[in-house]
């Protein structure tokens, strides 16, 4: 089966300033593929060229076999995007929000439009706070009003970026559940940008590890495997890290 996300070769710089090069991997179809590393590496940059919003210095993304910056290309209407804030609309409810995307870009009559966000928001658990507003909920409350947007059209890829992002540990782990069952009962794709060591090693089938002074990949694969076991010192030292934490206490 042809990989759902081929990305080849990418590269972006900014000015004289290079942030990374020679970006290649794959997605499969139903897995969930973090792209971890640590701040200033460029993660939220190359969620951006997936997703068609920073055409890259260098390099080639296909997306459902479709170069993702043709001209002529529809395969953005099959994406879901979660962005580092959220970006939820302060002044619509939650239910407004979720059904923006719908009212934009579909053909649905207000009442379809209507229901189809409140089966969204019960998805991630929302149900009662779909007439609060943003201003009006916790920080985990506006992820899952996020993730609940990304998906009001339905797309079979959802790509959040920094979900966990802010939230304390108990959060942290309910949206890790929330991502990991969203997969299972939709069968969705998930890309996830994050450098929360818990949530990697607890949604991750695999991984690809950027790093801000090799200005690329330094590793991929099993997140787990590559925590038990790499030769990279980066790599090792980004893993071990809660670890060391805990032993300096």
């Amino acid at each position: 089966m042809a990989p759902l996300i081929q990305a080849n070769a990418l590269a972006q710089s900014f000015g004289a300033r290079t942030i990374f090069r020679d970006v290649s991997f794959e997605v499969a179809e139903g897995e969930i593929f973090v792209i971890l590393g640590g701040s200033g590496c460029g993660k939220s940059v190359l969620m951006r060229q997936i997703v068609g919003l920073q055409p890259p210095s260098s390099g080639h993304v296909a997306v459902f076999g479709q170069d993702i910056y043709a001209p002529a290309s529809d395969v953005r209407s099959k994406i879901g995007v979660m962005f580092q804030s959220g970006a939820l609309f302060g002044a619509m409810t939650l239910l407004e929000n979720v059904m923006l995307p719908l009212e934009m870009l579909s053909d649905l009559p207000p009442a379809a439009r209507r229901a189809v966000a409140q089966v969204k928001l019960g998805l991630v658990g929302l149900t009662d706070a779909a007439g609060r507003m943003p201003a009006e909920i916790s920080g985990g409350m506006a992820k899952r009003a996020a993730i609940a947007r990304a998906m009001a059209l339905d797309p079979p890829l959802l790509l959040l970026d920094e979900p966990s992002a802010g939230l304390d540990p108990i959060t942290s782990a309910g949206l890790d559940r929330l991502i990991l069952d969203l997969r299972h009962d939709l069968g969705i794709t998930v890309v996830v940008v994050t450098h929360e060591l818990a949530s990697i090693l607890a949604i991750a089938d695999r991984c690809i590890m950027l790093d801000a002074a090799a200005a690329g990949v330094i590793a991929t694969g099993d997140p787990r495997k590559l925590a038990e076991d790499s030769d990279n010192p980066t790599v090792a030292a980004f893993f071990n890290r809660q670890t060391l934490a805990v032993a300096a206490r």
